[in-house]
């Protein structure tokens, strides 16, 4: 699962030295914004283009409509980030990326998320590693920030020049200036 192309860069870097094939499942209901999201899944192609680490990746994006997050989003809509409302959207893109390995033939997937600093790595694996377990295939546990990753994340989204959105994507997270909420 990827939630952007600058957290995708170190994963992908990171990850293509065990894998020779990866598929990168760009799953995001909670980005409302159609702009935002179409801006976001096409960074994501661009760097599987032009990173020589992620040219032998392939981008499937999973344009769910934002109803879906709307609906799991119902009545949190006012929690603080990080709180119960993240927690409703990892289950769910957790759940659809377990769904799709399954009915596409993957035995294991792993999820982007864990690059940011501001996500909470040990909940978004219980989340994947249930998800797993409930659609019958594996899922990687990690924290992709630790070991210098998020920092290299960083390096590789200023030799790409990819774009590093200021918010996670959900609309209750944005400020009216388009900035993260606190």
């Amino acid at each position: 699962h990827a939630c952007c192309a600058p957290c995708s860069s170190y994963v992908l870097e990171y990850l293509s030295r065990f894998f020779e094939k990866i598929t990168v499942f760009f799953s995001n209901p909670n980005i409302t914004d159609r702009a935002e999201y179409e801006k976001r899944l096409n960074e994501l192609y661009r760097l599987c283009r032009e990173a020589p680490f992620a040219r032998h990746a392939e981008v499937i994006d999973d344009p769910t409509e934002p109803t879906v997050f709307f609906s799991a989003a119902r009545g949190l809509e006012n929690e603080p980030e990080r709180g119960a409302r993240c927690t409703e959207c990892f289950t769910l893109r957790l759940s659809r990326t377990a769904d799709f390995a399954r009915e596409h033939g993957f035995s294991l997937f792993a999820t982007t998320l864990t690059v940011s600093p501001y996500k909470n790595a040990p909940l978004i694996n219980e989340i994947g590693t249930r998800e797993a377990a409930r659609a019958g295939v594996e899922y990687l546990p990690s924290d992709f920030k630790k070991r210098g990753g998020y920092q290299r994340s960083i390096a590789l989204s200023k030799e790409y020049g990819l774009y590093r959105q200021p918010f996670c994507g959900c609309v209750f997270s944005r400020n009216a200036d388009g900035t993260a909420k606190k």
